[in-house]
């Protein structure tokens, strides 16, 4: 059987003998056909608002508004989205001063090039943009304390907005549940410090803290009330397909809304786990798989599927290598991956460290099965990660079966692992 994976903008194939393929693990988004253009799935969501007035409505007599938009490693379709936001605000207050702010998080300051990507020349040239700078002191500001305890600082700019809105879109997330919602305030625009504190090691060791899991997740607890915080009043959500096409929308309340599309979303990318030794997997491709960071995503999806002991093939592009100098750094000071882990959930939370939440579950990964990685990363950095590099599927594939002196191994596809929730 023939089985094809993301991979960049492109995409890698393999022949599987179909006497050791168990399965093949995909959601149902592919098979969604809307039979409406994406531009009126966004209106229809706009227009039909979850518990909360219209756009244009919540515009009146505000004077700073202020649209929180994903940044460079989301492949939100912005250039959808963007512009009718704008015009709803706009139908609703002509005068108003719109601020959109790039939701970084904890990532890299996104660059012109990638905005003009994202959203077009013409929003780039004509509307106000900021890109949020979680380490820029003077651009932050203290707006309350997060259940957990830590500090709820964020831009300035979102705190002092006369209406706060956010676009996003909403998939499975490894450690928050879902993506959207309530994450472009936390992790989106908040502080270093509040984002630490957030992603400590005790709250991603966290039995609910796991793809699809909501209630009773801690990371959730506190993003939530951090959109409640900072006000943010109104969200447009999306969820796209493999192709990052618009197939549904939701928009209104930050947490109606939000729960309205996870419920769609569920429906179609839950799937039953089929244990194999060998676990083949994407992070979806462009943008997603831009390094090796991002791509822990795709790997939780592998972990719940492979057996212990097993191997996990893992295809992401990462042309910007590793995606964090303090996630490498950890991989390069400890090479015991035990004390590693056990280092992180004994970490207390105002004294988490840069990226140390991805460093924590790629070792729970490594802890469970071998990761053979094929990417453009240098083969030295993926060896760093105690991950065991290769070109392609096919080298991949040899790979696993020699490490596991089996030549008839059980396999199991998921080709896109950040797209599911595997039960």
């Amino acid at each position: 059987m023939k089985i094809s994976l993301p991979y960049g903008k492109e995409k890698q194939s393999l022949n599987v003998d179909e006497s050791i393929l168990n399965g093949v693990l995909v959601s149902q988004i592919e098979d969604y056909h809307p039979g409406k253009r994406q531009t009126e799935l966004v209106e229809e969501a706009m227009n039909n608002p979850v518990d909360s007035p219209k756009l244009s409505e919540l515009a009146v007599g505000k004077k700073k508004v202020v649209i929180i938009a994903s940044d460079h490693t989301r492949p939100v379709p912005s250039k959808v989205i963007m512009p009718l936001m704008l015009a709803a605000i706009r139908k609703g207050n002509p005068a108003a001063e719109i601020t959109i702010l790039i939701a970084t998080g904890f990532h890299r300051l996104t660059t012109r090039a990638e905005l003009i990507g994202k959203f077009g020349e013409a929003i780039v040239e004509n509307e106000s943009i900021v890109v949020h700078d979680s380490g820029d002191l003077e651009s932050l500001v203290k707006i309350g304390t997060l259940p957990s305890g830590g500090e709820l600082i964020i831009n300035r700019l979102g705190a002092e907005a006369d209406l706060l809105i956010s676009e996003g879109f909403i998939e499975p997330h490894f450690f928050a549940g879902f993506s959207g919602g309530r994450k472009s305030v936390l992790p989106g625009i908040a502080s270093r410090v509040s984002v630490l504190a957030n992603h400590c090691g005790e709250f991603i060791a966290h039995p609910k803290a796991r793809t699809g899991s909501i209630d009773g997740n801690p990371l959730h607890i506190d993003m939530l009330y951090a959109a409640r915080a900072a006000k943010l009043a109104f969200i447009v959500n999306v969820v796209i397909n493999s192709e990052k096409e618009v197939i549904y929308g939701v928009a209104g309340d930050c947490d109606s809304a939000h729960i309205k599309g996870r419920q769609f979303l569920e429906s179609l990318c839950k799937v039953k786990a089929i244990p194999s030794d060998i676990v083949i997997t994407s992070n979806g491709g462009y943008p997603l798989d831009q390094n090796i960071y991002q791509a822990v995503k795709g790997m939780t999806a592998a972990e719940a599927a492979v057996k212990s002991g097993g191997v996990i093939i893992m295809l992401a592009q990462s042309n910007d290598g590793h995606g964090g100098e303090a996630f490498f750094n950890t991989f390069k000071d400890e090479k015991n991956l035990e004390l590693m882990l056990n280092g992180f959930v004994n970490t207390k939370r105002d004294e988490t460290i840069p990226d140390q939440w991805e460093a924590q579950i790629l070792a729970r990964i490594l802890l469970k099965a071998k990761v053979i990685y094929i990417s453009a990363a240098p083969e030295v950095m993926i060896r760093e990660f105690q991950m065991t590099p290769a070109r392609n599927l096919a080298e991949a594939l040899r790979m696993a079966k020699k490490y596991l002196n089996n030549d008839n191994a059980s396999i199991t596809v998921i080709p896109d692992g950040v797209a599911v929730i595997v039960e």
